[in-house]
């Protein structure tokens, strides 16, 4: 399990998940691309997941820019609200 570093900032936070499609959609507050890792942190809510697609009004895009709202497909469940750290 990572330990929470101080200076680690969030880059996103999960505003929806659908749970019968296991996609959480994040509006982040930097870019980030296809094939970055990213964890997701909440009350509950605890994993990692590589990004392996992104869509933006439901077409495939291969980054997400500052302020941006995109789905990412995930293997576990997010919450709203959960915080989206980038993994170094």
């Amino acid at each position: 399990m990572p330990k929470k570093n101080a200076e680690e900032k969030p880059i996103g936070v999960v505003t929806h998940y659908f749970g019968g499609i296991n996609v959480v959609i994040v509006k982040f507050n930097t870019s980030i691309k296809v094939g970055e890792t990213i964890h997701f942190r909440g009350a509950t809510t605890d994993f990692s997941e590589k990004i392996k697609s992104m869509q933006y009004d439901h077409k495939d895009i291969e980054g997400a820019k500052k302020g941006q709202e995109v789905g990412i497909k995930v293997g576990d469940k997010a919450r709203e609200g959960d915080e989206v750290f980038l993994e170094k």
